[in-house]
């Protein structure tokens, strides 16, 4: 399986998992655990995820990736995780209905549709952008460096 592939779909994996138990387990959706303990699950998670992943790059190729292929690697796992998160919620968007959605910013006085949309593209241009940030700072320690000659 390709490294963004493999490393996308473990980090939802993970967000599933979490998604799952807090929410069978901690009913009320304005809990700390819903909104404060799942965004820094999910980017904990990316964090250590796209690290791997430079890990198993690194052990594939032999040699440490250079700068740009780091990059690369990490937005490709989290355009994996988005994408398959939000297919995940949208899955439970069907099953479960709205009731989730309580836990969203402003869901109490915005339209559903807003919120909705609002949730989804949260949730792929966020991992989107923290695996830009996560990959950038990742790659830059552990990339190869040119040896000066």
């Amino acid at each position: 399986m390709k490294i963004p592939v493999k490393y996308g779909l473990l980090i939802t994996g993970g967000v599933v998992a979490w998604v799952l138990i807090t929410r069978s387990l901690i009913t009320n959706p304005h809990s700390i655990v819903h909104t404060l303990g799942g965004p820094i699950f999910f980017n904990v998670l990316q964090f250590a995820m796209i690290y791997l992943g430079l890990k198993a790059l690194e052990h594939q190729k032999r040699d440490r990736p250079a700068f740009k292929e780091g990059l690369k690697t990490g937005v490709a796992i989290s355009f994996v995780y988005g994408l398959t998160a939000a297919l995940f919620f949208v899955a439970v968007l069907a099953i479960v209905g709205t009731r989730w959605l309580a836990s969203e910013p402003g869901a109490t006085n915005a339209p559903l549709s807003r919120i909705i949309l609002g949730a989804f593209l949260g949730l792929f241009i966020g991992a989107l952008l923290f695996g830009l940030i996560y990959s950038t700072v990742l790659s830059f320690f552990l990339a190869k460096r040119r040896s000066e000659d």
